[in-house]
């Protein structure tokens, strides 16, 4: 089966299915695994530094490895053994369903006017507190969490398996979850996870800077604002300490109309975030859905529109050679 059926369904796969909690993922292996790796590579490797590009080497190398074993093995059973093992391998990178599920869940204790709920459901896609958060601070948080998900979550996946198929997916989900489990700022992680970090940026950089006008065809397409979420785009999106994080985030607060950042509280302590976006209105709990359909159409262009480059870069000189003869 060709690449391109193979993510379309296996896309397909994870808007109809999500994340099944009984499903053994890949993400979380390829964590523990990189945890695992922390100690014994800071006993041996006294330069933190070198250490973790050491970590992130191995993680990679075993993910790539291990993904291109079980491709070749079930291939070797049966080509079409090898199409399911693709298949599901690309189904695990993508999390389109999982952050709408999430999303809606909050919405749905809004609506249920449920505040505590919601509170609760929201503490469990972002990492500030949400003990006090009112209703606006509340759907703010879910807003941001969809926005800049959709890049590393939806998009960057799709990217790199339009690229590079199982592998190129599977070798983007090491990197963001390296990123995840040693990208930080602290003491411990300053230097061990710089190498983590630096590579996250450098794999998001093009997904990012395609993903935001994506937005804008999609705002354009649901009957939001495009031409603001363009304006925004450019005109906020660097102001995030991400080069790539505030890129979807300020496509999707100028399609909808609404402002994100300000304030927020880590273990009780203020932390200001950049205010991408123009209040033209007050958020308001619909804005969730709002979010979700925008993140929603958006990954279905990014499908459409890498799987259509692909084509065209695989075709073309196939044509032009079938011109020539």
């Amino acid at each position: 089966m060709r690449l391109e059926y193979q993510i379309i369904v296996a896309f397909a796969l994870d808007l109809l299915l999500g994340d099944p909690r009984w499903l053994p993922h890949p993400v979380k292996l390829i964590g523990r695994f990189a945890a695992a790796l922390e100690a014994p590579l800071r006993r041996s490797i006294p330069n933190a530094r070198a250490a973790g590009v050491i970590a992130v080497a191995i993680v990679l190398g075993v993910t790539g490895l291990v993904t291109l074993g079980l491709i070749h093995c079930a291939s070797a059973l049966h080509p079409l053994a090898g199409d399911i093992v693709s298949i599901l391998l690309l189904y695990t990178a993508f999390a389109a369903r999982d952050l709408a599920s999430h999303a809606n869940a909050v919405y749905r204790a809004l609506t249920n006017n449920n505040l505590a709920e919601a509170r609760r459901r929201v503490g469990m896609i972002v990492g500030r507190d949400t003990a006090r958060l009112d209703e606006r601070e509340v759907v703010r948080a879910t807003v941001e969490s969809v926005a800049e998900s959709l890049v590393d979550g939806v998009t960057a996946p799709l990217f790199f398996a339009v690229l590079g198929g199982p592998v190129g997916a599977m070798l983007y989900k090491a990197v963001n979850t390296l990123d995840s489990t040693f990208g930080y700022k602290d003491e411990r992680y300053i230097q061990f996870g710089w190498a983590s970090a630096r590579l996250d940026d450098v794999a998001n950089f093009l997904p990012a800077r395609l993903t935001a006008p994506l937005v804008a065809v999609a705002a354009a397409l649901l009957g939001h604002n495009p031409l603001r979420s363009l304006r925004i785009w450019l005109r906020d999106g660097r102001k995030h300490a991400s080069p790539n994080a505030g890129l979807s985030e300020a496509a999707v607060a100028g399609a909808l109309g609404v402002q994100l950042g300000g304030t927020n509280y880590y273990g009780g302590e203020p932390s200001e975030h950049p205010r991408m976006g123009d209040p033209t209105r007050p958020l308001e709990r619909r804005d969730i859905p709002r979010a979700n359909t925008l993140m929603l159409t958006t990954a279905a262009l990014a499908l459409v529109v890498f799987a259509s480059a692909r084509l065209a870069m695989i075709e073309f000189p196939r044509f032009c050679n079938g011109g020539h003869s």
